[in-house]
């Protein structure tokens, strides 16, 4: 559906470097990366508000690299909504629509259509200054919807908002998703990734990184960056000797796979690791010592960092932060199973 070949864009002192890109019909593509990687301006690119300096735009097999805004088929709700201050919620839903060559009837009837759909029918006489932000990213979606684009782009759409309109807008994208809607939203929120996409490219420094599913992204993170910025603590460079990784030519980990040797990355998840005080007989394959470095609340529980020999993160309940006694200073050990340990081979 869309294809970019090798985009380039010199902005002097920040570049994007030959990005290339595969989205197909149906998908809900989340560009992901930190503030200043670049995602806008390729949003911006793919809307055609920005020329690149190289590389193509394909929609639907047609280069449209060249082609106008106006002309492609593209709807983008910017980050401030860009709402129409001096019309009521009705009319900047009806501003796309005033040379489609509709009766007043059918106008009204889309209208309304895309007013009930984004739950703001309610809203339809008031101005744009009345509206809290939840409100004003609804009217710009419909206003948008009304384009009926081929593709919807989203530039942080929920970055304003608080948890509770997160949750109601999350629900709403992916109902549009689910009736047919392409959409490609930009975001530096990894949680966001995993309640709305199917695919998802890393952007860093203006260069892809790595493009996946959520799963092939989170679990086979292709560097430290990604690992780091998707919450991947524990992610080391080693290297397979007799089918154990070998980190910092000192700590051996214990790995289920049918390979011998070779060099790559491990991944170990923090929620794998168990902590004890003392060492426990189990089937975990994989036993060390080590000592508490910091103990850090998480969203999801409790974060302990520890040292072995080599830093490592564990994720465990409060519950079992009391039961332990845990602090920092501690001695303790870890352990996690053979089947927790994933080897990413360069």
């Amino acid at each position: 559906m869309l294809e970019i070949k090798n985009i380039s864009k010199n902005l002097g002192d920040f570049n994007l470097k030959n990005l290339n890109l595969s989205v197909k019909k149906g998908d809900y593509f989340v560009l992901l990366g930190i503030s200043g990687a670049g995602k806008t301006i390729l949003l911006e690119i793919i809307a055609g508000l920005i020329s690149p300096d190289s590389g193509e735009i394909f929609l639907n097999k047609k280069n449209i690299t060249k082609q106008k805004i106006q002309k492609r088929q593209i709807g983008l709700v910017f980050q401030d909504y860009a709402i129409f201050p001096h019309l009521n919620v009705k009319n900047n839903i009806a501003y796309p629509l005033k040379n489609k060559n509709l009766s007043a009837f059918e106008k009204n009837k889309q209208i309304l259509k895309l007013a009930e759909e984004m739950n703001i029918t309610h809203l339809l006489n008031r101005k744009p200054a009345t509206l809290s932000g939840g409100e004003l990213q609804r009217v710009a979606l419909a206003r948008t919807l009304a384009l009926k684009p081929e593709i919807l782009l989203l530039d942080e759409p929920l970055a304003s908002l608080d948890i509770q309109l997160k949750d109601e807008l999350r629900h709403l994208l992916r109902n549009i998703n689910k009736k047919g809607q392409t959409i490609i939203h930009v975001t530096h929120d990894y949680q966001e990734v995993i309640s709305l996409a199917n695919k998802i490219a890393i952007i860093n420094n203006g260069s892809i990184e790595q493009t996946g599913t959520p799963n092939e992204i989170f679990q086979h993170p292709k560097s430290q960056f990604i690992a780091n910025f998707t919450g991947i603590k524990n992610f080391f460079k080693a290297e397979l000797k007799n089918k154990q990784a070998i980190i910092n030519n000192s700590i051996a980990f214990t790995l289920l796979t049918d390979k011998t040797q070779g060099k790559g990355n491990v991944l170990i998840n923090s929620q794998d690791i168990i902590i004890s005080e003392n060492k426990v007989e189990s089937s975990a394959c994989n036993n060390f010592k080590g000592i508490i470095t910091d103990i850090i609340p998480a969203p999801l529980g409790i974060e302990i960092f520890t040292d072995i020999g080599i830093k490592m993160v564990a994720l465990i309940t409060t519950q079992s932060l009391k039961k332990l006694n845990l602090y920092k200073g501690k001695n303790i050990w870890i352990s996690f199973k053979a089947s927790g340990v994933i080897f990413l081979e360069n």
